[in-house]
């Protein structure tokens, strides 16, 4: 399908349908580094497709959470990243107890980003996630880090998307 002209953007030219949109990594990065991956013995996933799962377990690796990571894009546009958090493990029974109940809206969480972000690198960045929308997954919404504080706050040009997946 061919879109028209008003259907890109005047500051970047790519259409605005790229602009709102989520890239999801399927796999936290130690666990598709690994020889087992997903599948290694007494590993557990909220869903046995990876790109489902919002819970992981994977032994000698982490207890993960999936979430959001929002970069915000100049004119009210939101690109966000659908990642994964590495969590201690009492954190990952807590989350598992809550997810599907009342008190999910109040869930927060503390942890290290656990996939690569382009541009910016990222990885084992620590960051706090909190629910923002009880029908999402848990948003990442502040860090220590400096980089990933800028990340999360600033609003970044269009011209970001052409290194973006």
């Amino acid at each position: 399908m061919v879109w028209p002209k008003r259907h890109k953007c005047g500051l970047c030219g790519q259409r605005v349908s790229g602009h709102d949109r989520d890239v999801r990594f399927r796999l936290p990065d130690p666990v598709l580094n690994s020889p087992e991956q997903h599948r290694a013995e007494d590993s557990w996933l909220s869903d046995p497709d990876p790109n489902k799962a919002t819970l992981m377990q994977i032994q000698g690796i982490s207890p993960f959470v999936r979430a959001l990571l929002p970069v915000k894009l100049e004119c009210g546009y939101e690109f966000r990243f659908g990642v994964w958090i590495a969590i201690h493990p009492d954190d990952l029974q807590f989350a598992c107890r809550v997810w599907n109940a009342p008190e999910y809206s109040d869930l927060k969480l503390t942890g290290y980003l656990a996939n690569r972000i382009e541009p910016w690198g990222l990885f084992a960045a620590p960051v706090k996630l909190a629910v923002l929308n009880p029908g999402h997954t848990p948003y990442c919404v502040a860090s220590p880090n400096e980089e990933l504080h800028g990340v999360l706050t600033k609003e970044w040009p269009h011209d970001i998307l052409a290194s973006l997946p």
